[in-house]
């Protein structure tokens, strides 16, 4: 009798894990306890700043990664009642750890804590998902997650249709009172600690009516029926034993030097002191959480965030400045522009170059856009990469990695609104993921974004332009000019433009 062939064994065990394919049935939720959090710290200090801004949002940008992780650090040791966690990306690296390791001494304090994870987007070690579940005060649960533990890789293509939609959102909210929304994950590279990578993001720390609806908003994605409990697949696993193996971990990798010196910082950093005291600049004004309903992940109709977007942008008509590191508008949105440029319009876009971006499949898909844009009057603007940081080993491939990447992701619209969030422009945000935002009118606050915008185009990015149909990159200041994508190889060039003949911007 012949033995099985590779492939028949391939296909049977496909066969088995399509038929177990299916995610463990949740439990009906009782109605949580209402915890109080009005007589918290944060909950005074947030108060207090807010005594003479009645009714209104403070919003204070988090525009250096130190700053963002240290912020991240002090709401984790101040909190006293809740902390709510829901990101996309949690790496287990120096600042991931370090995250964790507070987050499990706030719930050694009696905080309890919520963490929601993307499944795919955190490639989650489902061991230290465990341990952290193992502590009575945290629950974890894992967003749209890939039914197969075991064998993660094959189960995503085998339910690709479902896991191809993730949930981008991004928020760390201490005791209903404060709130931290905006582009970063957790891991090295957003709090610039890792000297391979380093992305410049954007994050805003918020207080007022705003932090509210950011809870109304993790609420809905805690309680949806694709928000799976960790502890769900491993219903006999013995999370207390992981628990205190984890204890052991954490408490080594604190004892580290980059752990400590985060540590030493956070007793004299200006930000946590300013927190503290309660005298952080905020900028006032009405604000809105703007998000995508979860049920968008289910293809169920729902009002997207680009939708609830909507009204604030048709209703601009001097200025709109972009900031999406990932940025391809297709034919609908590049028509947009374009007709209200005709109309008017200053449209600035600043996305990646190739040479800075980590996806180089993302910068095929909007590069045909390119030389439309600019024919329509759209002022193009191409973040520079780092020249003092070396582009990685590996890093001149088709896909791409880069030492300084653009990641930030915000909107001014007429100098007066500004959005700040986890929404690209591009198809990935717009159609299939979930993104959140907080839309703030301040004048203030949008004055403040654009004449930073102005700084790092004049001093850090390409000027796109077209010469007789030929794209021209000039270099900042008019110390040059560039025929083809500045600071990059024929290969890595080559690779973009094979890309591009794919169809696959609708995935981008």
């Amino acid at each position: 009798m012949r033995q099985p062939t590779k492939l028949t064994a391939l296909l049977l065990l496909s066969s088995l894990l399509a038929a177990c394919g299916s995610l463990p049935a949740r439990t009906q939720e009782a109605p949580a306890p209402v915890i109080d959090t009005q007589d918290t710290m944060l909950a005074r200090t947030a108060r207090k700043l807010a005594d003479t801004h009645a009714d209104l949002s403070g919003i204070y940008p988090l525009e250096h990664g130190r700053d963002a992780l240290i912020a991240r650090l002090a709401l984790a040791m101040t909190a006293e009642k809740t902390l709510d966690l829901q990101y996309y990306i949690w790496h287990n690296d120096v600042t991931g750890r370090l995250v964790t390791a507070k987050v499990v001494e706030a719930a050694d304090r009696g905080v309890k804590v919520r963490v929601l994870l993307d499944d795919v987007g955190s490639k989650p070690d489902d061991e230290t998902l465990l341990a952290l579940a193992g502590h009575p005060n945290i629950e974890v649960r894992l967003f749209n997650p890939v039914s197969q533990r075991w064998l993660r890789t094959l189960g995503m293509l085998l339910e690709f249709r479902r896991v191809n939609r993730r949930m981008h959102n991004k928020s760390f909210t201490a005791d209903d009172h404060v709130t931290i929304v905006g582009g970063r994950n957790i891991g090295d590279e957003y709090f610039e600690a890792n000297p391979e990578i380093d992305f410049s993001d954007l994050d805003v720390l918020a207080i007022g009516p705003v932090v509210a609806q950011v809870e109304t908003s993790f609420d809905l994605y805690w309680r949806h029926e694709r928000a799976i409990p960790i502890k769900a697949f491993y219903p006999r696993v013995d999370t207390q034993a992981k628990l205190a193996a984890l204890r052991v971990t954490l408490a080594a990798q604190q004892r580290l030097d980059r752990a400590t010196g985060y540590l030493q910082q956070l007793q004299k950093d200006a930000l946590a002191l300013q927190l503290r005291d309660a005298t952080l600049p905020f900028y006032w004004g009405n604000a809105q959480a703007l998000y995508d309903h979860p049920d968008k992940l289910t293809e169920q109709p729902t009002r997207t965030l680009i939708e609830r977007l909507a009204p604030v942008a048709t209703q601009t008509d001097r200025s709109l400045d972009i900031v999406s590191p990932y940025f391809v508008p297709g034919k609908g949105g590049t028509a947009w522009l374009v007709q209200r440029v005709a109309q008017g319009m200053h449209v600035r876009v600043l996305t990646n170059s190739l040479a800075a971006t980590d996806v180089g499949m993302v910068h095929a898909g909007y590069a045909p856009y390119r030389k439309p844009l600019l024919k329509g009057g759209v002022q193009l603007y191409e973040l520079k990469p780092d020249p003092t940081h070396p582009r990685p080993k590996g890093g001149s491939g088709w896909t791409g990695s880069s030492r300084a990447s653009l990641h930030a992701k915000s909107f001014i619209f007429d100098r007066r609104h500004v959005f700040i969030g986890s929404l690209n422009l591009d198809p990935r945000s717009i159609e299939l993921n979930t993104e959140i935002g907080i839309l703030l009118d301040s004048p203030a606050l949008a004055d403040h974004m654009a004449d930073q915008f102005d700084e790092l185009v004049a001093e850090k990015a390409y000027r796109l332009a077209l010469d007789d149909g030929q794209l021209q990159w000039h270099e900042p200041g008019g110390d040059g000019m560039h025929t083809h994508d500045p600071e990059t190889s024929f290969l890595r060039r080559l690779g973009v433009d094979f890309l591009r003949l794919l169809p696959i911007e609708s995935q981008l």
